[in-house]
């Protein structure tokens, strides 16, 4: 397994770098000017300047190369510093934001525990919700949880999450008044009175991206259960007088989530891009949101290190989701 794992992210290396200078290539193609929204009064040479300033003057390897250097060398020494109080990133240039005049980790670290709160708590709480479900609805399939399970998940996934979010919002802050229609991304939690307000302003972003993954992993979650009880070994386990708890829960149960895991693995980078909608619609200042600011705004270096990351993330529990393969099922090894 440690052999594998080492192979894997040795493999991850030029991949990263291929998909790297995809992204690179395709936003600096794009159209666009991040100047545009500049005064027209202002002289051509001072744009010019302007231009160098941003770094958009030098040729495309010379700036993906910069990049690359600042992206895997010069980040990584300003988070050491940070740490350790050491100075490696003293007067080295980092990845600036065009938009915001400001290095772009420093933005990006900024809007990460907005969306962490929201985003990551939905996505929890729709996998500890999702699991049970699609358990039982297998186990007692055709009955009127399983019917009732099965309706409201095709509902949850069918309906897009900007509708649901809307309607929560017209029922539950316009027409009830019980819950705040915007997140306030400035609310400190220092008592009771501030907890309580962000449970509140919490309660339906999650709701909505909850049901909306809930539906999507039960569905996988059941199929792969229906799937499992049907095969020889769970008739063995039975014959040889295991009780059901221990042959559903032990035996079926393990087998079954080697493949909802893949779907849970590969879900987890959507966290930190994938509620873009649902970030509009309750103004959470999160990392969707200021994907969507930087693309309005031509924020190109802003634009590359977000895609980017999100790669890295979907590479990387890629790779979490082979290794768990390998503890849920002693069947698979990787040589």
């Amino acid at each position: 397994m440690l052999t594998f794992t080492i192979r894997r992210l040795i493999l991850a290396i030029p991949t990263l770098i291929f998909i790297a200078l995809v992204i690179f290539l395709l936003l600096d193609l794009a159209p666009g000017d991040p100047l545009a929204n500049q005064p027209l009064s202002i002289p051509p040479e001072v744009r010019e300047q302007m231009r160098k300033a941003l770094g958009m003057d030098g040729p495309i390897y010379v700036r993906f190369g910069a990049w690359l250097y600042q992206f895997f060398i010069v980040e990584p020494q300003v988070l050491i510093d940070h740490i350790f109080g050491t100075s490696f990133s003293e007067g080295k240039l980092r990845i600036l934001s065009w938009q915001f005049r400001s290095p772009v980790m420093d933005v990006i670290v900024q809007r990460i525990p907005q969306t962490l709160w929201v985003v990551g708590m939905a996505y929890v709480v729709g996998v500890l919700i999702a699991i049970p479900i699609g358990i039982i609805s297998a186990y007692r399939q055709y009955s009127i949880f399983d019917q009732i399970g099965t309706f409201i998940s095709m509902i949850g996934f069918s309906v897009p999450t900007f509708f649901t979010g809307v309607l929560m919002i017209v029922i539950f802050s316009v027409n009830l008044g019980w819950l705040p229609s915007i997140y306030d991304t400035q609310l400190e939690v220092t008592d009771w009175a501030t907890f309580t307000q962000q449970v509140k302003q919490m309660i339906m972003p999650v709701a909505v991206l909850a049901l909306f993954n809930a539906s999507q992993i039960s569905r996988y979650m059941r199929a792969s259960m229906l799937d499992n009880l049907t095969q020889d070994y769970v008739r063995t386990a039975r014959a040889k007088g295991m009780t059901e708890k221990v042959v559903v829960l032990k035996h079926v149960l393990r087998n079954s989530l080697i493949p909802v895991v893949t779907v849970i693995a590969l879900g987890v980078p959507t966290i930190f891009g994938g509620a873009i909608i649902t970030e509009q619609v309750f103004k959470v200042n999160g990392l969707g949101q200021l994907l969507i600011s930087a693309i309005n705004n031509n924020d190109l270096p802003m634009v590359q290190t977000l895609t980017f990351i999100f790669a890295v993330l979907i590479v990387l529990f890629n790779l979490i989701a082979d290794v768990l393969y390998g503890i849920l099922d002693p069947r698979i090894r990787y040589e």
